[in-house]
C-alpha cells in the first residue's frame, strides 16, 4: 500500500468511527497512534532516569508533582505546534521563517540541533553503563565498553533504516519503539510492585508528594534538617550547596519532561505520516496515551523506588572508610567533603560526614542492588538493565531521527532518502559519550546537560504561541473566542513558568554573559520583525 492510500484508509477509518461513536472512535485511535510514542521513546530516556532518580535521592516523595505537572506544560505547547502543523500542513521551519520571524526559525532550529548533539553523549554513556555494570555485572573492562557503545550506534541506525524505508518500515518502526516504551515502563513499575509487597513503601507519603509545593526551591528538604542544625559553622554553606542541587534536579526534570527536540520531533513524525486536519483528535489523544501516562507511570516508579532506598540513608561505609565500599561512591563523598572544606574553615564534624554520605552521586546500578534483598542478585540487576538499556535505545534512536529531520529542514531537502539517513546519523556522535562524558555517576550528567536544554526551551513556547495568533498563517483555521481564550491563557501560564527557569539557569551559569546573549537574540528577533513590517 502506498503513503498516500494508507493515509486515505486511515482518514476512512477515523470518518466512520467518528459516526459509530465515541468507543468507536478511541478503539481508532489507539490502532492509529504513533508520534505520541515517539515522544516518549525520547522523553523516557537518561535525563528523565537522571532526574527522577536525583528527585528521590535528594527530596524524597516531596517532589513527585514535579514531572507530571512539567509534562502537563509541555503537552499544552506540543498540542499548539500539532494544531498549526496539522491545520495548514506547512512544515513549521518554514512557516516560522515565513510568517512569524526568521530569527525565532533559526533560533529554533539551531537550539534543537544543537541540544540534539548535547544529548545524544550521556545516552550512549548511559546505555553501555547499563550493558556493562548491569547486564555483565561491571566485566569486560574496556573492550565490553567499545563494544557496547558500537552496538548501540548499529541498532539504532539499523532501527533508522527501517523508519525510511516506506510505510511497511514507518509502521515496524513505530511497534518497535511502542514496544521499548512498555518495557521501560514494565520494568521500573515491577520494582514498585516488588517494594510495596515487601512493605517498603509508605502510600500515604507517597500520594501527598503529588500536592504542589514550592519549598524545597529555597529550603532543603526536611530529612536534611537535624544535620543542618549540628553543622555548626558548616550550616550555611550545607543549606546551600543541597538547595543548589534541589534546584538544578528540578529544572533538570521539567526539561527533559519535554524537551526543546521534542518540539521540533512532534510536526515532522506528523508530517511524515501525512496526517491533515482530520487528524488533530488524534494527535491530542496520542499525546496523552502515548506520551502522558507512560512517562508518568516510569518517572513516577523511579522517583519512588529512589526515595524509598536512599533519601536519608547513611552509608556507614563511606563514613569508616570499609574497603568494601563502592570506590565510584567513595569518590563522590571524598569530592563533597573537599567542597566542604574548600569553602567552610572549620574541621570536619559528624553532620559534615553523614550529610555528605546522604547526598553521593547514585545511578540505576546502585538502585538495583538496593532490591536484591526482594528479588535475588540477578534478577534486581537484569531488571534494571533492560530497563535503563531500553530508555537509553530509545533515545538515541529518536535523537537520530531528529537530526535527521533538522538536516534536512536546514538545506532544505525532503525529509527522506539518502540525506535524511546521513543527517540521522550526525547524532552519532554520541558514541564518544562513555569515553569523554565521565564523572562520579554517569547517570548524573544528563542532569547538566539537561539544564543547558531548559536555557534553549522559551525559544519553541513562545515562537508557537506567535503562530497559534498569526492569521497569515493559520487564516480560517485561528481559534476563535473562546477557544483562543483558552488555548492563550494555557499556552502564556507554560511559557511564563518555563521563561524564569531559564533566565535563572542562564545567569547561575555563566553569569551576565548568559542573560547578555539571550538579550542579544531577542534584540535581534524584535529588529528583524520590525523592519519586516
Amino acid at each position: 500500500m502506498s503513503n498516500e492510500d494508507r493515509v486515505a484508509s486511515e482518514k476512512q477509518l477515523i470518518e466512520e468511527a467518528h459516526a459509530r461513536g465515541r468507543g468507536a472512535t478511541l478503539k481508532a485511535y489507539a490502532r492509529l497512534s504513533g508520534p505520541g510514542w515517539l515522544q516518549s521513546a525520547i522523553t523516557l530516556g537518561g535525563g528523565s532516569l537522571a532526574s527522577a532518580l536525583y528527585l528521590g535521592v535528594l527530596a524524597g516523595y516531596g517532589l513527585l508533582w514535579v514531572q507530571p505537572v512539567a509534562m502537563l506544560l509541555g503537552i499544552i505547547m506540543l498540542s499548539a505546534i500539532s494544531y498549526v502543523t496539522l491545520s495548514t500542513g506547512k512544515r513549521p521551519f518554514r512557516a516560522i521563517c515565513e510568517h512569524v520571524n526568521p530569527v525565532l526559525g533559526w533560533g529554533w532550529i539551531l537550539a534543537v540541533l544543537l541540544a540534539n548533539l548535547v544529548w545524544s553523549l550521556p545516552q550512549f554513556s548511559l546505555g553501555t553503563a547499563a550493558i556493562t555494570q548491569n547486564l555483565l555485572g561491571g566485566g569486560g573492562g574496556e573492550g565490553a565498553k567499545i563494544a557496547s557503545s558500537i552496538g548501540l550506534l548499529v541498532v539504532a541506525a539499523a532501527v533508522i533504516w527501517a523508519y525510511d524505508s516506506g510505510a511497511r518500515g514507518l509502521r515496524l518502526f513505530e511497534l518497535l519503539l511502542k514496544g521499548m516504551v512498555a518495557l521501560v515502563v514494565v520494568c521500573f513499575f515491577g520494582v514498585v510492585v516488588a517494594l510495596s509487597i515487601n512493605g517498603k513503601l509508605a502510600w500515604g507519603e507517597i500520594l501527598r508528594g503529588f500536592n504542589l509545593d514550592l519549598s524545597l526551591i529555597f529550603e532543603p528538604a526536611p530529612v536534611f534538617m537535624p544535620f543542618l542544625e549540628a553543622a555548626g559553622s558548616a550550616r550555611e554553606w550545607w543549606t546551600s550547596y543541597i538547595v543548589g542541587q534541589q534546584r538544578d534536579v528540578m529544572i533538570a526534570a521539567a526539561a527533559t519532561a519535554v524537551g526543546i527536540n521534542m518540539t521540533f520531533l512532534l510536526p515532522y513524525s506528523m508530517l511524515r505520516k501525512g496526517w491533515g486536519k482530520s487528524f488533530r483528535g488524534l494527535a491530542t489523544f496520542d499525546l496523552s496515551t502515548g506520551l502522558l501516562i507512560p512517562f508518568f507511570l516510569a518517572t513516577g516508579c523511579v522517583v519512588i523506588a529512589a526515595s524509598s532506598q536512599f533519601h536519608g540513608k547513611i552509608d556507614q561505609r563511606l563514613i569508616a572508610g570499609e574497603e568494601a565500599a563502592p570506590p565510584r561512591l567513595v569518590k563522590a563523598y571524598e569530592g563533597t567533603l573537599a567542597k566542604r572544606n574548600n569553602a567552610v574553615d572549620a574541621p570536619v564534624a559528624a553532620a559534615d560526614r553523614s550529610l555528605a554520605a546522604m547526598l553521593v552521586k547514585r545511578d540505576a546500578f546502585d538502585l538495583a542492588g538496593a532490591l536484591e534483598p526482594l528479588t535475588g542478585k540477578g534478577v534486581a540487576r537484569v531488571v534494571f538493565g533492560v530497563g535503563v538499556l531500553g530508555m537509553a535505545l530509545s533515545t538515541i534512536i529518536i535523537l537520530m531521527l531528529i537530526s535527521g529531520f533538522t538536516f534536512c529542514e536546514i538545506f532544505n531537502r525532503p525529509a527522506t532518502g539518502t540525506f535524511h539517513r546521513m543527517g540521522c546519523l550526525a547524532a552519532g556522535v554520541g558514541v564518544l559519550g562513555p569515553f569523554v562524558w565521565k564523572g562520579d555517576a554517569a547517570f548524573w550528567l544528563a542532569v547538566p546537560t539537561s539544564v543547558f536544554g531548559m536555557v534553549l526551551l522559551p525559544v519553541a513556547y513562545w515562537t508557537f504561541i506567535l503562530m497559534m495568533n498569526n492569521r497569515s498563517l493559520l487564516g480560517d483555521e485561528m481559534p476563535r473566542g473562546r477557544a483562543r481564550v483558552a488555548s492563550n491563557v494555557a499556552m502564556l501560564l507554560a511559557a511564563v513558568i518555563v521563561t524564569p527557569a531559564s533566565l535563572y539557569i542562564a545567569y547561575a551559569k555563566a553569569g551576565y554573559f548568559g542573560l547578555g546573549g539571550i538579550a542579544a537574540f531577542v534584540a535581534l528577533a524584535v529588529i528583524v520583525g520590525m523592519r519586516r513590517r
